[in-house]
């Protein structure tokens, strides 16, 4: 921004910015989570066993934050750049069929997701941590962030989760998305009261 834009030529006087939408506004407009994997599901750390496979731990409250996010009627996938037969497996157990591994290009399997869900940008949360996630979240209603995130990913993230990834922070998201929209304490209630 420069001089310029605040004060034009012979006004003398600021021009008001636009007002951004509060994140609470942003949050109960959310159909869509949109969750990266190393660094968010994960701590990002790779663990490879004598095959070279890659082994990967996740946190459960993660998990239960994802089986929140659907009981609550809102769709949850996952866009990572690495392509992880575990991942697989850790999405089958929590339900999650939108799975797209082993592709840099997040944006152009996010934008036809988008369209075949018949979703605007506006009802997109995406959390991510470092810079193969800043395309997809410059492009969301809802760009977020884990706590251990790159510094250019915080920058643009309207939302900072206080829990580094990997360590409960899809669940600290979900856990505000679900407040903003209201629908926090019925699932709790139903938790409450299961048998």
């Amino acid at each position: 921004m420069t001089c310029n834009t605040l004060f034009p030529e012979g006004t003398g006087s600021p021009v008001a910015a636009p007002a951004r939408p509060s994140v609470e506004t942003l949050a109960r407009a959310v159909r869509l989570i949109v969750l990266d994997v190393d660094g968010v599901m994960t701590d990002g750390g790779l663990y490879y066993d004598a095959n070279g496979l890659v082994m990967k731990r996740f946190h459960v409250q993660d998990g239960i934050g994802i089986r929140l996010a659907k009981a609550a009627g809102l769709e949850v996938a996952v866009i990572s750049g690495m392509a992880a037969p575990c991942v697989v497996k850790r999405l089958e157990v929590l339900g999650v069929t939108e799975y797209h591994g082993g592709s840099d290009n997040k944006c152009t399997i996010l934008n036809a997701m988008r369209e075949r869900l018949g979703l605007g940008w506006e009802h997109i949360a995406y959390l991510g941590d470092d810079w193969v996630d800043l395309a997809p979240m410059s492009r969301v209603g809802l760009p977020a962030a884990v706590a251990n995130a790159m510094p250019d990913v915080k920058k643009l993230a309207r939302f900072v989760t206080r829990t580094p990834g990997g360590q409960g922070a899809v669940r600290e998201f979900v856990d505000m998305l679900l407040t903003c929209q209201g629908k926090r304490d019925a699932l709790l209630d139903q938790w409450m009261h299961l048998e």
